[in-house]
């Protein structure tokens, strides 16, 4: 399923109906290891590897990115990964001619985690904002 490519509504919409279905299970992860993600963000662009760091997240096992949090290990649903643009390039996750679309679609990183829902139904996008200290 991940070898798919994204379609354009996958990489410019949140979908509602991903939105009802994931975002809460998510979002408790995301609270615990959000601060990790957001200084990987920083680096990633402050390395110049990226303008746009990806995190994907799964409950399995993943070929793409490097693993920053194993669910088993903190007790977490998902596990998340590092990754940015340019390997979803390369691995032909995201096609040529939809990478002007997606920088247009791709929300501030200091104020956004550009996710990666691999799920046995789905992959999509979703941007989930940092929380608030």
């Amino acid at each position: 399923m991940i070898e798919d490519k994204m379609s354009q509504n996958d990489i410019i919409n949140n979908d509602p109906e991903l939105n009802g279905k994931f975002l809460g299970e998510i979002t408790q992860d995301f609270v615990k290891v959000s601060d990790n993600i957001k200084e990987a963000s920083y680096q990633i662009r402050k390395n110049g590897f990226s303008d746009y760091p990806i995190f994907p997240v799964s409950k399995n096992q993943l070929p793409v990115g490097q693993l920053l949090y194993a669910r088993e290990d903190l007790n977490l649903d998902w596990n998340y990964y590092a990754s940015y643009l340019d390997e979803f390039i390369q691995r032909k996750l995201i096609d040529n001619d939809l990478i002007k679309n997606f920088q247009k679609a791709y929300k501030d990183p200091d104020e956004y985690c550009c996710m990666f829902l691999v799920d046995e139904r789905m992959t999509s996008f979703i941007f989930i904002p940092y929380p608030v200290d």
